[in-house]
């Protein structure tokens, strides 16, 4: 865990889990909002289990017991905790636990969380979440995905370097429908998906193995190391030499953790 931001009424903090972490049961004393930024988890509380593996945000309230377990490539989160009275007038959903996954709701996340990888200050922190609170106030759960959806980003995942025809085809639609309508139901475009599973993938290696950086990108699908790089500080706002700190920083974790190739 690490605290990325801290004043009155708010901490925000970045939380890693390596891959197939669990994490125990645990409630929190203020409401929490937990933004995706990479790889995937089981999410189980009192309301049943959610697998959450892309752009997305749960809220707990305060006193919310929940329990998460991470996928084979780790996961990713940053947690704003708040006091209510912090945001003043802004409506918190009276829901124990709620779920915004994909959608605009996704793309609004994907942009919170941009804005945390930055330099934060308190106004900016408090309006940049009082604007996604309002953006997602009174709007229904998105139901799960179409089927498509996920064999898109299934096959996605395998091999990044696929295009959108190809992508297409696989699904029987045609590819101009693919692209807008997969941006809408998952809240980031193909690009923006394929560079996220090669970064969840080199995340995952520099954080539980000692492979050079120059490995980690080829092994990760980008074209050398400057390409994983420029993709880090794109999206994560932040370069491989910072994530591989997390190897350090877990180092009692990553002990007790087997490594995999």
């Amino acid at each position: 865990m690490n605290i990325l931001h801290e004043s009155s009424g708010v901490t925000v903090r970045r939380v890693v889990d390596l891959s197939d972490a669990r994490v125990p049961e645990h409630a929190h004393d203020w409401p929490v909002l937990s933004i995706f930024v990479l790889g995937g988890y089981l999410n189980q509380t009192e309301f049943g289990r959610r697998v959450i593996a892309g752009p997305s945000a749960v809220l707990y309230r305060a006193g919310t017991a929940h329990r998460n377990t991470a996928l084979s490539v780790g996961f990713e989160q940053i947690e704003i905790e708040f006091d209510p009275e912090w945001l003043g007038s802004t409506a918190v959903p009276s829901t124990l636990v709620s779920h915004w996954i994909g959608g605009h709701a996704g793309f609004m996340a994907r942009s919170l969380a941009q804005y945390c990888s930055g330099a934060i200050s308190a106004a900016g922190i408090r309006a940049a979440t009082c604007q996604f609170m309002w953006t997602v106030h009174g709007a229904h759960e998105v139901p799960h995905a179409p089927p498509w959806v996920d064999v898109v980003s299934q096959r996605l995942r395998e091999d990044t370097s696929l295009r959108v025809h190809e992508l297409a085809r696989k699904v029987g639609r045609h590819p101009s429908w693919l692209g807008s309508a997969y941006r809408q139901a998952t809240g980031e475009r193909l690009l923006e998906a394929a560079a996220r599973f090669r970064i969840e993938c080199a995340s995952r290696l520099l954080r539980e193995t000692d492979q050079s950086y120059a490995h980690v990108a080829l092994e990760a699908g980008f074209c050398d190391q400057s390409h994983m790089n420029r993709s880090f500080r794109r999206i994560l706002r932040r370069l491989p030499t910072a994530v591989r700190q997390d190897h350090c920083r877990l180092g009692t974790a990553t002990a007790l953790h087997p490594k995999r190739p």
